[in-house]
């Protein structure tokens, strides 16, 4: 048989201060349900002795009064108890917020010296010095491409940029007028006259 790998379990995300925390609460609530039996047993026990004195039976009823009365000092140390409870769980609490600012600041300061380390002071300046003269070097080439040519050559360079200007843009074609059949078209005068003039004169014998 082939040797079968189980899976790794996840790693917990409950911490030991979420466990002390849930603890905290559930000792909260038990101690509130033992004080509601406690309350709800003062309730009974008064009216319990209202009845025995009315009977005249008087020690019973002392001794339920002071089984009341020392209920009532357990339900003032319960009362005790839950404060400081509470207090403990919000510390605990506030605690596990400050522990997460402060590993978020952590690892900000950390991405940020990895930051820093990446960037070099001195290439950073060879950067711009290189930049900076490539940027003059080109200025210098467009001073001489620009002093170099005559005014001839820039009244060149701009009928060839109006030239290719408008044979970019799209062409409008012309309409000559249609000849309908059996209607001549009468000539213009001037080209009537050009043919007049093309006429051979005849010489005189």
């Amino acid at each position: 048989m082939g040797i079968i790998f189980g899976k790794k379990k996840p790693a917990s995300r409950i911490t030991q201060q979420d466990k002390a925390v849930l603890q905290l609460k559930q000792q909260r609530d038990k101690l509130k349900l033992y004080q509601r039996r406690i309350e709800l047993s003062l309730e009974s026990d008064r009216e319990l002795a209202k009845k025995l004195l009315n009977k005249g039976q008087k020690e019973r009823a002392k001794l339920l009064l002071r089984k009341k009365r020392y209920q009532e000092s357990i339900l003032q140390k319960t009362d005790n108890q839950l404060e400081n409870m509470e207090k403990l769980t919000h510390d605990i609490e506030f605690a596990q917020v400050e522990l997460q600012v402060i590993n978020g600041l952590k690892q900000g300061n950390e991405a940020l010296k990895k930051v820093n380390e990446s960037l070099n002071i001195e290439d950073i300046e060879k950067i711009l010095d290189e930049t900076r003269e490539g940027v003059e070097k080109q200025e210098e080439i467009n001073a001489l491409l620009m002093g170099g040519l005559t005014e001839e050559d820039e009244t060149a360079v701009e009928g060839e940029l109006a030239e290719m200007i408008s044979q970019s843009l799209p062409s409008v074609p012309s309409e000559e007028p249609e000849q309908m059949e059996g209607v001549e078209v009468p000539e213009s005068p001037v080209k009537e006259k050009s043919k007049r003039r093309e006429k051979p004169v005849a010489l005189e014998a």
